[in-house]
């Protein structure tokens, strides 16, 4: 790699506020904003909206679509088309 074009790459802690959930990883993302880790080091941290503690797909918590809804009003909005 050529020297001096590339971001840092550092240790930086990702915080779900929606999930109460955290994970230390390896990011070249900034932030103002540090936590003390477990470790007992100190990181950046980047608040994220949504992660897989809060994400519907993997808390099992999806809900069900109405299908039949979606395509009644598409055949409303758009008509069934003349051929």
């Amino acid at each position: 790699m050529k020297p001096g074009i590339h971001p840092e790459y550092r240790p930086v802690v990702f915080r779900d506020s929606a999930g109460d959930f955290a994970f230390l990883t390896r990011s070249t993302a900034t932030s103002d904003k540090t936590m003390e880790w477990e470790d007992g080091n100190t990181y950046p941290v980047i608040d994220v909206e949504i992660s897989s503690a809060s994400h519907p797909f993997y808390t099992g918590t999806q809900r069900v679509l109405d299908t039949a809804g979606r395509v009644e009003r598409f055949q409303r909005r758009y008509g069934r088309g003349e051929r």
